[in-house]
């Protein structure tokens, strides 16, 4: 007994040397100081706690190691009532003066991160902000932090183009999604390329970072090839032995990508495998099992919560034609789950959203997966 015991104890010792060793390799090349941001957008977490922010106006990436590694007890759930006034009263200010650009949940303590804009326009202060799962928001203090940064080489640049009300900044579309999968951050957003729409895959730790891959899809509710509309959000997904990223655009074909072709410099053409239905925007999407089956959840700006069934989408037959309407992977609108404006992995049974009530007052729950 005794000689079994000690056996345990020298491999739960290995395991958690070898856990360190994993995680001090991560934040290795990573500097500690302040952290500095010109805005917060997407957000993503990688292992160990660590989080990638993206920099939309500098056309960066962050990695944030946050020590929150602390694994959540059994049954830990998520529940915020008029989250957004919270927040607002953390930070000095009233509701109506923040805007949250997206939401994380941490893999590891359930802890909620939400990119935070304090102020409206270019003034606006970015910040991130800590949501505990006893409902406690906290100020994440950028201040001494380990931290690592990846510059984008072929951002759009910084300036306002096209007339009147058709005008916009692409910067503030350099990176418009990221997620990490096997030591790899994903990034969507648009490039200063002939394709500007592009997908990049960007080892981590981070060291150097290449152009992009330029992608170009068919839209069939425009009845056109298009390479300048960037991805709205994005999932990875394998099909049959390999990773794809499957991506969500505006107005809204689904679009499937072989991870395997995301190479510098590459151009190559997606594969439309859906269309959900025009004059809508994807929001945020995920992916989950239920019942022995795959789907895809995604929340829209008018077409309320979707769950996409994946049956069969290894023999989904391509898109190459103008559609009226809806083709391809079907789905369901979840009744009851109006006004979501971010969602994401909660844990294998549930899914974080932050939702929109009449009054404007925001909630933040963990809701069983459909």
């Amino acid at each position: 007994m005794k000689r079994f015991t000690l056996f345990v104890a020298l491999a739960v010792l290995a395991f958690g040397l070898s856990s360190l060793n994993a995680e001090a390799k991560l934040t290795s090349g990573m500097a500690t100081g302040k952290a500095e941001f010109q805005s917060m957008g997407p957000l993503a977490f990688g292992p160990d706690g660590i989080l990638f922010v993206a920099d939309t106006k500098a056309a960066a990436i962050v990695a944030l190691s946050t020590g929150d590694t602390k694994a959540a007890p059994a049954g830990t759930s998520l529940k915020v009532e008029a989250v957004n006034q919270k927040i607002a009263g953390l930070l000095g200010t009233t509701a109506d003066q923040i805007l949250i650009e997206d939401m994380a949940i941490n893999p590891i303590s359930r802890n909620a991160y939400l990119a935070v804009s304090r102020g409206r326009g270019a003034d606006a202060v970015p910040v991130l902000i800590r949501i505990k799962t006893n409902g406690t928001p906290e100020l994440f203090s950028l201040d001494n932090v380990k931290f690592s940064r990846a510059e984008l080489p072929d951002a759009p640049a910084d300036k306002m183009v096209g007339q009147g009300n058709r005008q916009s900044n692409p910067r503030r579309e350099s990176i418009t999604d990221i997620g990490y999968l096997n030591g790899r951050l994903f990034i969507a957003g648009l490039a200063n390329e002939e394709f500007s729409s592009t997908l990049r895959s960007v080892a981590f730790p981070f060291k150097t970072v290449d152009n992009g891959t330029q992608i170009e899809i068919y839209h069939g509710a425009h009845g056109q090839f298009e390479t300048r509309a960037p991805v709205r959000t994005f999932t990875t997904f394998k099909i049959g032995k390999e990773d794809h990223l499957l991506a969500a655009y505006t107005c809204t074909p689904l679009v499937q990508f072989p991870v395997s072709d995301l190479k510098p410099g590459a151009k190559i053409m997606g594969k439309t495998i859906a269309e959900l239905g025009n004059r809508n925007r994807p929001l945020d999407m995920i992916v989950y099992q239920k019942d022995g089956k795959s789907y895809l959840l995604m929340a829209n700006s008018s077409r309320g919560v979707m769950k996409i069934t994946t049956e069969n989408i290894d023999k989904a037959e391509a898109i190459k034609a103008r559609v009226a309407d809806k083709q391809g992977l079907t789905y369901e609108t979840i009744e009851g789950w109006t006004g979501v404006d971010h969602l994401d992995r909660f844990d294998a049974n549930h899914v974080a959203v932050l939702r929109r009530g009449e009054d404007g007052s925001l909630k933040l729950e963990a809701l069983a997966l459909p």
